[in-house]
């Protein structure tokens, strides 16, 4: 792990470690999963722009006009 890694972050995960009583192991998977699932859902949410594109799913004039007029755009 320590070869693979900035030496910053390892001290870091390493010291985590410690101050937490779990492994490093656990803490970089840990770290992995929150960090996927958080990112994960911009694939998700092209994906349902291109499939909504794709079948002519559009907002209207005035549905976008709305919007600007709630948000002050």
């Amino acid at each position: 792990m320590h070869r693979r890694l900035p030496e910053a972050l390892y001290n870091q995960i390493e010291a985590l470690a410690r101050a937490t009583a779990r492994t490093k192991r656990f803490l970089t998977i840990d770290a992995l999963t929150c960090y996927v699932e958080r990112e994960s859902w911009q694939i998700r949410d092209i994906y349902e722009g291109i499939r909504e594109a794709d079948a002519g799913e559009f907002a209207t004039d005035e549905q976008v006009k709305g919007v600007f007029a709630k948000y002050g755009a």
